[in-house]
């Protein structure tokens, strides 16, 4: 494991995968009159480098957070990261309903970190 603190690598590193995994999925939106062929051999290419990324994220992770607690974490982060991708690449607006749902989601990792409810299985 890399020599930055536990709790803080994995982190990074879903960050990473996260800009990586946004650009495989998104980034060929600008790109519409390339043929599908063609941008699917290149999202797998970018997925590759986002998994290099993400395995060890998961795997180091394990070590100081669960795995709900790691999807949380990736979630959230995957989120800001496609608000900013959408704004500055795609130059898409985010909207109110936009940002009330990413909230929820966002609610929901705050559940998953809090200490369990009393009295609930």
């Amino acid at each position: 494991m890399p020599s930055i603190a536990p709790a803080l690598t994995p982190i990074l590193l879903l960050c990473a995968s996260n800009v990586f995994m946004t650009f495989a999925w998104y980034g060929h939106l600008k790109f519409t009159g390339k043929p599908l062929w063609l941008v699917i051999i290149a999202s797998w290419g970018i997925a590759f480098i986002e998994y290099c990324f993400a395995v060890p994220a998961n795997r180091w992770g394990s070590t100081s957070y669960s795995a709900a607690e790691l999807k949380a974490i990736q979630e959230v982060i995957t989120l800001t990261v496609f608000a900013g991708f959408s704004v500055f690449y795609l130059g898409q607006k985010i909207t109110a309903n936009h940002l009330i749902g990413f909230a929820l989601i966002a609610a929901g990792a705050w559940f998953i970190f809090r200490a369990p409810l009393q009295g609930v299985a």
